[in-house]
């Protein structure tokens, strides 16, 4: 017969068959905290008939190009923290963040200095860099994933009826010199799809749902690990309460404001235009 001071053991117990040590492991910490939980806050019956539509109504949200649970892992802090605990960045490697939960699409492939600006209606701007080993030797044929909101702080798959398909999107082959650059608009503070559960989440608990002004990165090379991480614009709105925690100071960078007509040109993009400069480290694998 199970009781309320034997429950917990008696689930934990019942995962003696599971043959993945890992995943028993993960089950026996997840029903302990779990019940803990249940016993520290006094959980009514109420409140956790509430949790499971919420959790319910967290995945009739997604869609393929929309992940609910993703966004609610961001809001949570539940992401930053899984990101953190299995950073293996040594010195000098760039930092990583969150993935986020607009990374749905497949990018583009895309010439280096080619735009991924479709739609032409944001602040011109350049964004260079080179991707690195740690001992600043450039890696040749390295990709570079990026993605990143409009010049108003909309992705591609929110607002389909205005922006194609790919736009903010787009995916670079690095040079023999590890070089890579690109055309885009200086992106906007947004944020983040407030019509769901997370929305009511936010709202409930008095929280604001913006993100800071970034562009996303994944750097992969051969022989290392890859990087998640963005670049955020400096001076931007929500920096020190960026909706998802996911600010570090490394990856704040100054998108400065060049006036200069054969600089433009050389870029082939409008005159003033911004460039970010931004070197993407990777740690050997």
């Amino acid at each position: 017969m199970t009781g309320e001071p034997t429950v917990t053991e008696e689930a934990v117990a019942s995962l003696r068959g599971t043959a993945d040590p890992r995943l028993r492991e993960l089950l026996t910490g997840l029903i302990r905290h779990l019940h803990a939980f249940a016993r520290e806050t006094g959980l009514t019956q109420e409140e956790w008939e509430r949790a499971i539509g919420f959790l319910t109504a967290t995945g009739q949200a997604c869609t393929d190009t929309r992940q609910e649970f993703i966004l609610l892992s961001d809001v949570l802090g539940l992401s930053m923290l899984v990101e953190t605990i299995n950073e293996r960045q040594g010195p000098g490697a760039t930092e990583s963040t969150v993935l986020g939960p607009f990374h749905m699409t497949e990018s583009p492939v895309r010439e280096l200095g080619a735009t991924i600006d479709l739609v032409g209606d944001g602040e011109p701007c350049v964004v260079s860099g080179r991707v690195l080993s740690p001992d600043g030797g450039p890696l040749p044929g390295a990709k570079v994933d990026v993605w990143q909101a409009d010049g108003h702080g909309f992705y591609d798959v929110q607002r389909p009826d205005v922006q194609p398909p790919g736009n903010g999107r787009g995916l670079f082959t690095a040079d023999a010199e590890g070089r890579f650059w690109f055309r885009t608009c200086v992106p906007s503070p947004y944020p983040i799809p407030t019509d769901g559960p997370v929305g009511d989440l936010l709202r409930a608990t008095g929280r604001h749902p913006y993100r800071p002004a970034h562009i996303h990165f994944i750097a992969s090379a051969a022989g290392h690990t890859p990087v998640t991480t963005h670049i955020f614009v400096a001076g931007s709105e929500y920096l020190d309460s960026d909706a998802v925690f996911a600010v570090k100071p490394s990856l704040v960078q100054d998108f400065q404001e060049i006036d200069d007509p054969s600089r433009a040109g050389e870029f082939g993009v409008g005159n003033p235009f911004r460039h970010a400069r931004f070197d993407l480290v990777l740690e050997r694998a």
